[in-house]
């Protein structure tokens, strides 16, 4: 679905919980006839679908309006020095999707790899662009810890977009 310039995804989990409900509403409607149920029951039914929606919305527009601060600030580097030193810095990486993980739940994961190493890069929305393995993309985010008091570091993605494959011969 598209609001403006934004592209909004409802995750398969909301879509199901929300299908599930309807029935469930349906299955008592025909079960008991008490039809003046339906007065709270479908608009609370069609919550399930627009808070999710809102909520995707107003995280993408939020990546959307940080992508030029990190584009202006962030420095580009190599998988290989991007270490626990750096927490907090704005990076820009280019390299090749290896993994994609959650997708379907608009918090996608991707394992990022150049020729010096390869890096986890999480995001927490859907990508503006679809991204798939194999691509070849450029990552703008902040490095941080894998897990809040521990882990190797990783970059926590503001824009994660493809870019052109350099033929060399």
């Amino acid at each position: 679905m598209q609001i403006g310039d934004t592209k909004v995804r409802v995750t398969a989990i909301a879509l199901a919980v929300f299908l599930f409900f309807v029935v469930l509403i349906a299955v008592y409607v025909l079960a008991t006839g008490e039809v003046s149920m339906l007065i709270w029951a479908v608009p609370a039914a069609i919550m399930l679908l627009v808070i999710p929606v809102a909520l995707n919305y107003m995280s993408q527009t939020q990546y959307a309006s940080l992508v030029p601060v990190y584009e202006a600030e962030a420095r580009t580097v190599r998988v290989r020095e991007i270490n626990l030193n750096m927490l907090g810095e704005p990076v820009r990486i280019k390299g090749v999707v290896e993994r994609v993980y959650f997708q379907f739940l608009n918090r996608p994961q991707y394992l990022v790899a150049d020729r010096t190493g390869e890096i986890s890069v999480k995001m927490f929305t859907s990508p503006a662009e679809d991204v798939q393995k194999g691509d070849v993309v450029e990552v703008l985010g902040t490095v941080v810890k894998r897990y809040i008091l521990s882990g190797d570091a990783v970059i926590n993605c503001v824009s994660i977009r493809k870019v052109e494959k350099v033929q060399q011969s």
